[in-house]
């Protein structure tokens, strides 16, 4: 038990003493959240709004399916926002399911991807074959990482001062 984080320095724990969450889970959200974030960049570009958009995405559907494939992702960002000692039952009981709430939203994603493309023709097949690609590294990483098997058992409690 006590060689578990015999890998892990000072650094590489939070102020609750609990190891920080995996930097490949933010990977994972930004990846899921890509909608969202052109979205953002888009309405913060003052000279054009619409044009950050159609250049990332030039099939408006291509857009719309995106932030409906991050719904999930939204909820994981939600519940990782959430994560502190006196966070409600739920947020602790959702982080207890956070490995497969992300599967469950890379999977999501790439269904879209593919309807995207064999139903509306909306995606190159590169596109495909790169988006598969990463959605299964990121779910071997979620499956393999000793670092998120530890973030998912641990959660933040109050320390005594």
């Amino acid at each position: 038990m006590s060689h578990r984080f015999a890998q892990y320095t000072p650094a590489d724990f939070d102020d609750f003493d609990c190891v920080k969450v995996s930097k490949v889970i933010y990977l994972i959200l930004i990846f899921v959240l890509r909608g969202y974030l052109v979205w953002l960049m888009s309405v913060s570009n003052l000279r054009d709004k619409v044009g950050v958009i159609q250049w990332i995405y030039p099939e408006p559907s291509l857009f719309y399916l995106s932030l409906f494939s991050g719904s999930l992702g939204i909820f994981v960002l939600i519940i990782l926002s959430l994560r502190r000692p006196e966070a409600s039952r739920w947020v602790q009981n959702s982080w207890q399911y956070i490995r497969a709430i992300l599967l469950c939203s890379l999977v999501f994603d790439l269904l879209i991807n593919i309807v995207g493309y064999f139903y509306w023709q909306l995606q190159s097949l590169t596109w495909l074959f790169i988006n598969v690609s990463v959605v299964l590294g990121f779910c071997l990483f979620l499956y393999k990482s000793k670092r998120v098997q530890i973030n998912i058992n641990e959660f933040p409690e109050k320390l005594p001062e």
